[in-house]
């Protein structure tokens, strides 16, 4: 008989899949995953499902919906526009209005083109680990800090700041700053030379998937300003750190800078494909101008009243205060082990998002350990990966709606984990 794994090769082809001996999911409830066997997991990776899995007030919102209207965007519906506004009141002054899509890469698809729109630009300075999505042109972006990948003139990666494997050993912490800011002028400067107009930075408010960065200094704000001088434009993309992921409602806030163009998604349906990007009345209008852009599936009414949900739930359960709160005490507690463990070398993060650094002896990045990492403790039935510049870094992640006795037992397996590791 064919095994799932074989059937799903042989239709889907040769698609990632998670751990040794992958899992197979059928169910979910809040924190909570069980495999066809009726095993129950721990959740400690997925942000889609924010507030939990099978949520009951996005799921009875998402049924009424449904059961009632759920059209394209060519017609008017209060729905969306009531959505709109209550998203954009969550952010700083001068976001004033919103393009709805249905996934990260199609809202980072819309911010290149409404960033190259407002500015009359193309130039576009990134990070050298990032991931904004999968699209032609998105993807670029990837492609840039990979030295074995050819360049593409539009684009040029800066190294990501960082506290833990410095540019530079040993510098303060404002010089060390000033070293990556420099990286951006002089990608500011590479870009005037070969007469390519600057539109814009490109980055992930908290550097996810670069491994969640102690940040030095007040880079964010630094290097926003660095961009604004340029004549360009600072894009935010909160795909993983909004939505009070990072223990504020967006990770700009954490990092402490304002961008001028934001991008939404992952978290905001709760499992229904919803993303956005959010700016100025006059960035988004740039953007129509010049795209005359149309989705058939995004501003839907059924969009708007599980998007409405996820913010309700959020706000009656004050997951905000919980991601912070109960992140602040996992990472606390997972820091009390350091000196257990050599290949433990740094707990970084913030909120509901933690980064646990794996080493080899050598203080080498050790991608391997971090894999058998999360292969032992899916065996401890704890979901988890790893992630980072180096594939070094094990991903805590779990929604939003994570409490601590989800902490503790994570923590009672995690350090079993260690003792046999």
């Amino acid at each position: 008989m064919e095994s799932i794994i074989d059937r799903r090769q042989r239709l889907l082809g040769a698609a990632t899949l998670f751990y040794e001996q992958p899992v197979q999911i059928v169910r979910g409830d809040g924190v909570l995953l069980y495999d066809e066997t009726g095993k129950e997991y721990v959740d400690m990776y997925n942000n889609v499902p924010c507030v939990g899995h099978a949520n009951p007030t996005v799921v009875e919102a998402m049924a009424k919906q449904m059961a009632t209207l759920n059209v394209h965007s060519r017609y008017l519906h209060e729905g969306i526009l009531e959505y709109a506004e209550r998203l954009l009141a969550l952010h700083h002054d001068g976001i004033e209005s919103a393009v709805f899509a249905c996934s990260g890469t199609e809202a980072s698809e819309i911010a290149l083109i409404m960033a190259r729109a407002a500015t009359g630009g193309r130039g576009i300075i990134c990070s050298d680990a990032t991931y904004h999505g999968n699209s032609t042109e998105v993807i670029k972006m990837t492609r840039a800090g990979m030295t074995n990948q050819p360049s593409d003139p539009d684009f040029r990666a800066i190294p990501y700041p960082q506290k833990f494997r410095p540019l530079t050993p040993g510098l303060d912490d404002e010089s060390l700053c000033q070293l990556y800011l420099d990286k951006i002028s002089n990608a500011l400067n590479d870009f005037n030379q070969q007469g390519i107009p600057f539109a814009g930075m490109f980055v992930c408010s908290i550097f996810a998937n670069e491994g969640l960065p102690d940040i030095p200094g007040r880079f964010m704000a630094q290097a926003t300003d660095l961009v604004h001088a340029a004549g360009g434009v600072m894009i935010a993309d909160e795909v993983q750190a909004g939505f009070c992921r990072s223990g504020d409602w967006w990770g700009y806030e954490t990092t402490g800078f304002q961008p001028d163009i934001i991008t939404m998604g992952k978290p905001m349906g709760n499992g229904l494909p919803l993303s956005a990007v959010v700016a100025s009345q006059d960035h988004i209008a740039a953007f129509r101008e010049n795209s005359h852009y149309f989705n058939t599936f995004a501003s839907s009414p059924l969009q708007a009243a599980v998007g409405n949900a996820v913010l309700d739930v959020i706000e009656q359960q004050d997951l905000k205060n919980q991601s912070a709160t109960i992140g602040q005490y996992l990472r606390d507690e997972l820091n009390l082990l350091l000196p257990e463990c050599d290949a433990l070398a740094d707990v970084r993060g913030c909120g509901l998002f933690v980064g646990l650094e794996w080493v080899n002896d050598d203080g080498s990045a050790d991608r391997k350990g971090a894999i058998r990492v999360a292969n032992l403790m899916k065996d401890k039935r704890f979901l988890l990966s790893n992630a980072g510049a180096n594939g070094n870094v094990i991903k805590l992640r779990p929604p939003l709606v994570f409490e601590k006795s989800h902490a503790d037992r994570f923590l009672q397996a995690f350090r079993e984990m260690l003792s046999e590791y």
